[in-house]
């Protein structure tokens, strides 16, 4: 029997190929908590390159599965998290304990107020951990549901195929970067992580005016 990780990348794609990619997106679109920790990024990028192969190892996934798949995870999953959402997902998100979980909520309610529903369905796809919550947010939020299913459609969609299929261009570019999987998986944990700074960047200057008023 083969151990699975679903935290690991590597280990998800070579126990379960396609279908896992279906999973694991699906999970990180709309499971809220559950979802919270799983791979997305981190996944989809691998896998395209995984679909690429090299020179002297032949695909070990196919291109138009992943493909797919990716894209089945991404809008089922988010149509879930939004029922989730409208039904009984603000009762949900109080009685999480983690700091990170509400916080990101938080960040997902500010994102629809901003950007207004279409752009924000759109953007929050590719901020992670944020993209996890955003959608139960928007149905706790009472966002309608021909509006929340164009635009979560088109973020997932946009999202999930991007991503595989830069994968994949790098790998049918440069030979053997499937030996590299750890590395790029780093870089585009980095990568992702970057529109986070602007709000981070808020939070403490905010914090910052707060303790500053209070003396």
């Amino acid at each position: 029997m083969i151990a699975v990780n679903p935290l690991d990348s590597a280990s998800v794609l070579a126990a379960f190929g396609a279908l896992g990619v279906l999973a694991v997106v699906f999970a990180e679109s709309g499971l809220l908590v559950v979802g919270f920790f799983l791979p997305g990024d981190t996944l989809l990028f691998p896998a395209g390159v995984l679909c690429a192969g090299s020179a002297q190892q032949p695909p070990r996934l196919a291109l138009w599965q992943v493909l797919v798949c990716a894209a089945i995870g991404a809008v089922v999953g988010g149509q879930v998290g939004y029922l989730i959402g409208r039904h009984g997902g603000r009762a949900l998100l109080a009685r999480t304990r983690g700091g990170r979980v509400k916080g990101a909520a938080a960040r997902a309610e500010r994102l629809l107020a901003r950007y207004g529903y279409g752009k924000a369905l759109v953007i929050g796809r590719f901020v992670p951990l944020l993209r996890t919550v955003l959608h139960p947010v928007a149905g706790a939020l009472g966002v309608p549901a021909r509006t929340f299913t164009l635009w979560q459609t088109v973020g997932g969609v946009l999202w999930s195929q991007t991503l595989v299929l830069a994968g994949y261009t790098l790998g049918a570019s440069v030979p053997h970067i499937d030996d590299y999987l750890l590395l790029l998986v780093g870089v585009v944990i980095v990568l992702s992580l970057l529109p986070l700074l602007p709000e981070v960047r808020r939070a403490h200057r905010a914090r910052r005016d707060r303790r500053d008023s209070a003396r």
